[in-house]
């Protein structure tokens, strides 16, 4: 036997369950992960609260939970190449994460598996996969480039940290808002922060009066809105996860990021030029605890689950 995250109806925190499980295994053309850290998003407790999004990516009940995860190689089926036991990886697996163990196909096209370099940790190998991939297919769709200056929606979240870096090792300079109290936060990832709220578009007016170029809103639409307002083109404003975008906006997400993405996220934080700030760590046990805070939406930085 084995541990997983499990849920039997949909609802908040209080449905997962830290369960005994039959242990899996690899077969032909599949890989088995011991998982040591899994890195919470958004799209986790959306799964495990929305029904009808879940059917959307497939899960029936009783599912499991989370989806981006580190660890180690400990099974190779039959006919697999490019991975052996003892290798460090980290990748993606739709709502199957948070557990002991992980199967996957690692040439499948719904499932991400990667080698993790020995300069990353396993705790931020767990963090990138949905959230850099999001932040890289949100910066595309919005065509940022080096002369921007591009105005990031909810800069301080798990999305927002990988976008302001990517932004600005792209040479654009970015304005992001935030709460106050998160100011030196962002200013340390190389972003102009600015308070969100009533009057957004006359605050960032204030700081570029030469314009704004470009705009991400990771959280809702009121940066987007507020890029609008400002006369950046619909077609260089993007979205994630907003239910009912300005018209000609970008809706975007992880699924639109081009595949090296990932790649190149790894390269720059190997080369130490981008940094995953992690929130707050827990033990699978707690994990409730673990999605309240991260469902909180009031986190900056990443969210840990170790096994």
């Amino acid at each position: 036997m084995s541990r997983a995250v499990m849920y039997d109806t949909f609802g908040g925190p209080e449905v997962l369950e830290l369960r005994e499980v039959p242990e899996p295994h690899a077969e032909a053309g599949e890989v088995r992960v011991r998982v040591s850290a899994v890195g919470l998003n958004p799209m986790d407790w959306v799964l495990s609260s929305m029904p009808e999004t879940a059917r959307q990516f497939g899960i029936t009940l009783p599912s499991g939970f989370a989806t981006d995860f580190a660890g180690t190689v400990d099974e190779v089926g039959e006919g697999v190449t490019g991975f052996a036991v003892g290798d460090r990886v980290h990748g993606a697996a739709t709502g199957r994460a948070a557990a002991d163990f992980v199967v996957v196909d690692p040439a499948g096209p719904a499932e991400t598996l990667r080698r993790t370099p020995a300069e990353i940790s396993d705790e931020v190998a767990a963090t990138l996969p949905i959230a850099g991939m999001t932040a890289s297919a949100a910066l595309a769709a919005a065509g940022v480039k080096a002369d921007d200056t591009v105005l990031i929606g909810g800069a301080a979240g798990g999305v927002g940290v990988f976008a302001v870096q990517l932004a600005a090792l792209a040479g654009a300079r970015v304005i992001g808002t935030a709460s106050e109290g998160t100011f030196d936060f962002l200013r340390q990832f190389g972003a102009d922060p600015v308070a969100y709220g009533p009057g957004l578009a006359d605050r960032v007016r204030a700081m570029a009066p030469e314009g704004v170029s470009a705009a991400a809103d990771l959280f809702g639409t009121e940066a987007a809105e507020a890029a609008l307002a400002l006369g950046v083109p619909a077609d260089r404003i993007s979205t994630i996860a907003a239910p009912n975008p300005p018209a000609g906006v970008h809706a975007t997400g992880g699924a639109n990021a081009h595949p090296e993405d990932l790649q190149r996220i790894t390269d720059a934080l190997v080369a130490g030029k981008l940094t995953v700030p992690i929130a707050a760590t827990f033990p699978v046990e707690e994990i409730q605890e673990a999605v309240r805070l991260q469902a909180g939406r009031r986190v900056h930085g990443k969210v840990v689950v170790k096994l």
